[in-house]
């Protein structure tokens, strides 16, 4: 290969490394996450099969909710002190909006999992699910030495 193409390799290297880099902690506790719930909520294959894709679909549902809530709110959030009473309005509407469609999105989320597991499993679901967060903020916290 000549240094040309060399050159041109380089920078498509270390964007990619660079993207790995960045999705790596992600997926890794998103792996974990799996891996928890799947042991604290007793699957049986059927059960997986079924409750996996709902909750997955869920999951994309809710970080798009969070991206947008991120994205389009939260810097306008910071600017409250300095809004006119007509934007902070729309700004509060838009605010309840969107925390209205992530309710219906819980909501509709919960519905399709009490269709594939058991009331008992769903509240372990939830339960787990918390558990985890927990988890992860401690070690979150121990590793800054905050705890």
């Amino acid at each position: 290969m000549n240094w040309n193409k060399k050159l041109l390799c380089l920078p498509l290297l270390f964007f990619t490394i660079m993207a790995q880099a960045q999705n790596g902690p992600r997926e890794r506790v998103k792996t974990l996450k799996v891996a928890f719930l799947t042991e604290r909520l007793s699957l049986t294959s059927q059960e997986a099969q079924s409750f996996w894709p709902i909750y997955n679909e869920h999951e994309e549902r809710i970080e798009t909710f969070r991206r947008k809530e991120r994205r389009q709110l939260a810097g306008r959030m910071m600017d409250a002190p300095d809004l006119s009473d007509q934007e902070a309005e729309k700004l509060l509407d838009e605010l309840m909006t969107l925390h209205a469609e992530k309710l219906e999105a819980n909501t509709q989320y919960l519905n399709k999992v009490r269709q594939v597991l058991s009331a008992k499993k769903t509240l372990l679901l939830i339960k787990a699910e918390e558990d985890f967060r927990k988890s992860l903020l401690q070690q979150f916290r121990k590793k800054r030495g905050g705890g």
